[in-house]
């Protein structure tokens, strides 16, 4: 997938220059407002999500001595929205999909763009289907109630005519998290599963070499999701290393998005957002290494959702 256009580029077309210097010797001036635990909502175990709010947490306990960061294991992106909304959490991992779900008008905000999800229809590498219209009849794991791949999920099956109601060939959908629906998938009790992370996600890399997997292309599906949804939703392409001896499949990619609240803290959302430009290459999750890169100049591109002021503001200083 490439960088989006830099929508903000005039504004901040040199962010990284001022990278190296907050790099050293600006940590006691990150933030000086009260101590506290801020949580940050991240996802399944075993995927990239938790993996990363992991890695930043870890990194902003490092920086900001007054800050204590807790991870926080979730089911994905729409069960985050859900705990940010009621304030449960401080900061959280979505899709931009997800960040886009009705709600409170402005209640999300963008601390930055992070990463690329790539969605992840994955088979036995023995199985018959090798398109999305062949799952008619078949059983399906939209991932676990509260994803992000139950939202495009829905989606996908909706634009494809792909129903568990049709009166012909019904679709048999199953909501399974990451590790029981690759238990089911191995063991037969499942014919596909949607996964929605980075490539290769540990889990399936690990079926693979069990049992042999592929992935079903997607690329044909997204002019449908886009014209019905809007432009949140571009070609991926999964390397053809990804998984066993398959060739370059064609998927769907969405951005992660780090949101908080509009009523966060300038000082503290400013804070991370240094954390997020000046320790970029510390927060690359294992399983993305080689495929994902958190890139400074990508991180001010949220889309349609806005940046928090505090995150603008530092932005702004880092530029210069």
């Amino acid at each position: 997938m490439t960088i989006p256009s830099m929508t903000r580029r005039t504004a901040l077309h040199t962010l990284a220059l001022g990278v190296a210097a907050c790099a050293t010797g600006c940590a006691d001036s990150l933030y000086a407002g009260p101590a506290r635990t801020i949580r940050i909502a991240g996802g399944e175990p075993g995927g990239l999500y938790l993996e990363f709010a992991e890695l930043l947490a870890a990194q902003i306990e490092a920086l900001v001595p007054r800050l204590r960061a807790e991870p926080v294991a979730t089911e994905g992106s729409i069960d985050n929205v859900g705990l940010l909304r009621a304030g449960e959490v401080d900061l959280a991992l979505v899709l931009s999909d997800a960040a886009q779900t009705p709600g409170p008008p402005g209640s999300l905000v963008a601390v930055g763009r992070v990463y690329e999800n790539y969605l992840q229809l994955v088979v036995q590498a023995a199985s018959p289907v090798h398109s999305v219209s062949e799952l008619a009849g078949r059983t399906l794991s939209l991932g676990a109630q509260g994803s992000g791949a139950e939202l495009i999920g829905d989606r996908l099956l909706a634009v494809t005519g792909l129903s568990p109601t049709a009166p012909r060939d019904p679709v048999t959908v199953q909501h399974r998290p990451l590790a029981d629906a690759t238990a089911a998938l191995e063991g037969g009790g499942i014919d596909a599963m949607l996964w929605s992370g980075g490539v290769p996600t540990p889990a399936l890399a690990a079926l693979d070499a069990r049992k042999g997997i592929r992935l079903v292309p997607l690329g044909d599906v997204i002019p449908a999701l886009r014209a019905t949804y809007g432009p949140v939703y571009e070609p991926a392409s999964v390397p053809a290393d990804a998984y066993g001896p398959a060739s370059a499949v064609t998927t769907i990619g969405v951005a992660n998005l780090l949101v908080c609240s509009p009523g966060a803290d300038p000082e503290l959302v400013g804070a991370v957002t240094r954390v997020l430009v000046t320790r970029a290459a510390h927060l690359v999750p294992r399983q993305a290494l080689g495929t994902q890169f958190l890139d400074p100049r990508s991180l001010i591109v949220t889309g349609d959702i806005p940046l928090h002021r505090g995150a603008v503001a530092a932005y702004r200083a880092l530029h210069g």
